[in-house]
């Protein structure tokens, strides 16, 4: 079995990478940088070192690797034959992966059996997004049949690495990949650490509103707080009651939205905050704090869920704050950072809500926006 891999930064070699070689893929490292590729394609092994409960070393070995802005030619052979393809770049560049799998499916024997693509993203249906892009890619669109797109929920925390750590991957011991299975049919991939479900908006969801909403806050509340880690972040009291007060806002949706028993939301909730409390995990507030302009688009990790509490007449002041505390996010290393400051500092507040949130002015959440953005100005 073969497995083309889009993007061998930390996320893929420590977390996808590792999962399909578990499950027996010779895996296909496709990336743009360089000195990665040169580094994986010089070598035999990386290891990925668990922390945490339960923690575990492993040895990564039948991996090869392609730099995919060289090379494509080579990349769209891999993939005509590879029974998987997933990605780990962010959403926002799935656009650039498209076109590549497009060729792919061109060149595919048509006896060959579907190739089975996953988006492994921290976005809502990224794989939607992928297959979109796949079709607009497509000069025939009968070639879609060799494909199937299913998305996935994804959840590990890989932090930052230490200066010198080389190939080799820090994680965190817990780890979820959650995959719809209904549109596979009868031929579900074999990857037996992925759990193949029959509806993933929940699961997507959960994650993405408890996992990302507060790791996000976290960081934001604790650079306003002037703490370096995530973990000395969420020691601070008022951040942790910033967080708390967050997460029992996406509760209330989650439970209402899905049927989630507010005791089991509950026990997520702590176990995510014992996550982030993780001082193993030397995760920076600068790195879990990038790009804050995606993380304040219409369906991310902020206006998602506030939006959705706003028009059911539910309490969303706590994500409204946390918003505020992304408006003083000031990484000069990062250029969504810098731009954010600009659009600040160029606009008024109700255009820079209506541009970075996409939200209408006629929105039950946009006033509360609007104030805070204005306070931030």
């Amino acid at each position: 079995m073969k497995a083309v891999h889009f993007g061998a930064g930390n996320i893929g070699r420590g977390f996808v990478g590792l999962i399909l070689h578990n499950a027996g893929y010779e895996v296909v490292f496709a990336d743009v940088n360089a000195e990665l590729i040169d580094a994986l394609s010089s070598s035999s092994s990386y290891l990925v070192r668990e922390v945490g409960a339960g923690a575990s070393t492993s040895t990564v070995t039948n991996y090869r690797a392609l730099n995919s802005a060289t090379n494509e030619a080579s990349v769209v052979t891999e993939i005509a034959t590879a029974d998987v393809v997933t990605t780990a770049v962010g959403p926002n560049i799935l656009r650039f992966v498209a076109p590549v799998i497009a060729l792919a499916l061109a060149s595919r024997d048509a006896a060959l059996p579907p190739l089975a693509v996953m988006a492994c993203e921290n976005a809502i249906n990224a794989t939607d997004i992928l297959r979109d892009a796949v079709v607009a890619s497509l000069k025939d669109s009968s070639l879609l049949a060799r494909a199937v797109f299913a998305n996935t929920a994804v959840d590990r925390i890989v932090p930052g690495q230490p200066e010198g750590a080389g190939l080799d991957v820090t994680v965190e011991a817990f780890f979820e990949w959650a995959v719809e299975a209904t549109p596979f049919g009868d031929n579900v991939p074999v990857i037996p650490e992925a759990h193949f479900v029959a509806d993933l908006a929940p699961y997507i969801e959960r994650k993405l509103f408890t996992v990302n909403t507060g790791h996000a806050t976290t960081a934001y509340l604790g650079f306003v707080a002037g703490a370096t880690t995530i973990s000395e972040a969420i020691a601070i009291p008022s951040v942790l009651a910033g967080v708390r007060a967050v997460l029992a806002e996406t509760k209330a949706l989650l439970v209402a939205k899905h049927d989630f028993a507010a005791e089991v939301q509950q026990g997520y909730i702590e176990k995510n905050l014992v996550r982030f409390a993780n001082d193993e995990l030397t995760d920076t507030v600068d790195r879990v704090g990038r790009q804050p302009l995606r993380k304040l688009s219409r369906n991310e990790r902020f206006v998602g869920p506030a939006a959705e509490l706003a028009e059911r007449g539910l309490p969303c002041e706590a994500l409204v704050t946390a918003m505020g505390a992304s408006l003083r996010f000031d990484v000069p290393e990062d250029p969504q950072s810098v731009e954010l400051l600009a659009l600040l500092g160029a606009l008024s507040a109700e255009d820079f809500v209506l541009q970075v949130t996409g939200l209408p002015q006629t929105h039950p959440l946009f006033p509360a926006l609007v104030a805070e953005v204005a306070a931030a100005g």
